[in-house]
């Protein structure tokens, strides 16, 4: 029996509470920016605590995933990775790339403890790399014997990003970090962490630009621009709206 003409109907299970409001910006893999903490919040016949038995035993988690973000623009036989700058074609199914024939993404996220309310299932987790908003559609738990292949070959992506950049923040932000701290503590290392990556497209990478950046985090918006190809300077932040 053949299954090439099958289709299959996925319900999300849970929804991510990311600081993450848009794709720019997110880490191009997850653990690179470890001060990324969110939520994962069962829903609808699956917020039930029994889901949840025992995983609290798991230091991290699999997570499967929907490209919701950017679903809507359908997939590409042939993209270009970050890590070969963006200008090298390879085969979508040799890349992590969102654009894929079926928008389905998996990333490992520390669990950071479990939380039940008596109306709400709640994972809390850090190392993320998603999106606010993002359909879960299955949770597994990480299992280092198995999962943990150590002599794997990853072609173009064996080693990690070596090179970082430094972040420095304005008098002005410094004041703004101070004031901003009692309601996201760990905002300073967050924005640290997402900058030094450079998430500029792939083909600004090692280039010096004038451009005024923008991130969205939380409910706060990040201008920050290259002093040097060695140094981002955080210039302004600004809160945008609510954050839910």
């Amino acid at each position: 029996m053949t299954h090439h003409d099958s289709t299959y109907l996925f319900t999300p299970i849970a929804t991510v509470l990311s600081p993450y409001q848009e794709k720019f910006a997110i880490p191009r893999q997850p653990g690179l920016v470890t001060a990324a903490k969110g939520q994962i919040h069962l829903q609808g016949k699956f917020n039930n605590q029994e889901l949840l038995r025992g995983i609290e035993q798991f230091s991290h988690l699999w997570l499967i995933f929907v490209f919701h973000g950017t679903a809507q623009q359908g997939w590409k036989p042939l993209v270009r990775p970050p890590r070969l700058g963006g200008n090298e074609k390879m085969g979508v199914l040799a890349t992590r790339s969102t654009f894929r024939p079926n928008p389905i993404g998996m990333s490992v996220v520390k669990l950071e403890s479990v939380e039940i309310q008596p109306q709400q299932s709640i994972l809390h987790i850090s190392a993320l790399d998603l999106l606010n908003g993002t359909p879960i559609l299955d949770i597994k738990p990480y299992i280092p014997y198995s999962d943990a292949q150590i002599n794997a070959q990853a072609g173009f992506a064996q080693q990690p990003p070596q090179e970082l950049l430094t972040v420095e923040y304005s008098q002005q932000v410094q004041q703004q970090l101070s004031t901003l701290s009692v309601q996201y503590p760990d905002l300073k290392q967050l924005i640290s962490q997402v900058l030094a990556q450079d998430p500029r497209p792939a083909y600004k990478q090692n280039k010096v630009d004038e451009k005024i950046y923008g991130m969205a985090l939380y409910d706060l918006n990040i201008q920050w621009k290259m002093h040097s190809l060695k140094q981002v300077n955080v210039i302004n932040i600004s809160q945008v709206n609510a954050f839910k």
